[in-house]
């Protein structure tokens, strides 16, 4: 069964964590419940998720604002439109415009329907999109977790959810991520709800500021 989180169950969860685990109950306690991160499923959404690899929210979301500006909505045509010169002066790095191309080409072709996603089995969703070059498991884990809202994901690639986890657990520095995942299984169906209140923390400590 595909299980999901949405605005009728995200706190349900979210506190029958804080039941499970006293450090995620006191992240709770101290900043509230976390945000119900929640994109849609589209290309659109894709798009800026191929701009957050590896760089900075900020730089992401500065190239995506810049992108939105010169096409309005981002569609497959209209990112096949640009030349890399456009896309370019919208950011993008050379590998990006190459996987925003790849990505759109598989969409226009068919070779990738977002709509039949929405209903899919994980596996089959990683699989689909890890077809696309650029496309990756964080990538995939973001859509699932954000887009599809599923429930139980827990993208170790994420540098802010491994940071927000070795200091919520106080765990050392070079903890193999396959501890780290032993330490999520009790987590387990919910743990994209667990990362959700990491990731929260992590934001709070910092005091950073999140553009829409």
């Amino acid at each position: 069964m595909i299980q999901t989180f949405n605005e009728e169950n995200f706190k349900t969860f979210c506190n029958k964590l804080a039941k499970r685990d006293k450090d995620l109950k006191s992240i709770i306690s101290t900043h509230g419940h976390p945000p119900m991160w929640t994109r849609p499923a589209t290309f659109q959404t894709l798009i800026l998720t191929i701009l957050e690899q590896q760089v900075s929210l900020a730089s992401a979301y500065a190239a995506f604002k810049k992108l939105r500006e010169k096409i309005g909505v981002v569609t497959p045509p209209k990112i096949l439109s640009l030349t890399d010169e456009e896309l370019r002066s919208c950011y993008f790095s050379r590998q990006k415009i190459i996987y925003a191309r790849e990505l759109a080409k598989a969409i226009e072709s068919k070779q990738l329907q977002l709509k039949k996603l929405s209903t899919a089995h994980n596996d089959e969703v990683r699989h689909e999109l890890k077809k696309i070059k650029g496309i990756g498991d964080w990538t995939v884990d973001v859509y699932l977790m954000h887009a599809l809202q599923r429930t139980d994901l827990f993208p170790l690639g994420d540098i802010a959810l491994v940071n927000s986890l070795k200091e919520t657990k106080q765990l050392h520095p070079h903890i193999t991520k396959e501890k780290m995942l032993a330490i999520a299984e009790p987590w387990r169906p919910y743990r994209t709800i667990a990362a959700m209140i990491l990731w929260h923390a992590y934001i709070k400590k910092r005091n950073i500021k999140l553009q829409g």
